[in-house]
């Protein structure tokens, strides 16, 4: 049985910094691109940043440029999300979630994703 488990939310003040990881168990995934989602109340959920399977290539989305860093350790199967300089606006759900596909420029729309965690809460204050 496949499944991924987010851990690392939690409550964190403007500027503030957390980190968040996402273990994979039931196979491994080093070859598969990486992402993080996240949805707030009543919007839709979206990507945040993606890595390929080597770890050569990222993707961030615009508004966590400068402040968000993905990474991976393939031999742990986990992947990373390290959070700074935080938002209210980042205020979320945050998903882990694995590609079908190994590639960055193929893996930036949820519909690419097959395998999702169940999400771990990030609340930043103000």
């Amino acid at each position: 049985q496949v499944q991924l488990v987010e851990s690392g939310g939690g409550l964190v003040q403007t500027g503030g910094s957390l980190r968040l990881s996402c273990a994979a168990s039931g196979r491994t995934f080093s070859n598969n691109a990486m992402g993080w989602f996240r949805q707030a109340p009543g919007k839709e959920r979206d990507i945040v940043a993606a890595i390929s399977g080597s770890a050569g290539s990222t993707y961030y989305v615009d508004s966590v440029k400068g402040r968000f860093t993905i990474s991976r350790d393939n031999s742990k199967n986990t992947v990373y999300l390290q959070m700074n300089s935080l938002k209210p606006e980042d205020t979320a759900v945050y998903y882990c979630a694995a590609s079908r596909y190994t590639y960055v420029t193929l893996s930036r729309a949820a519909t690419a994703y097959d395998y999702w965690g169940q999400g771990t809460q990030v609340t930043v204050s103000s």
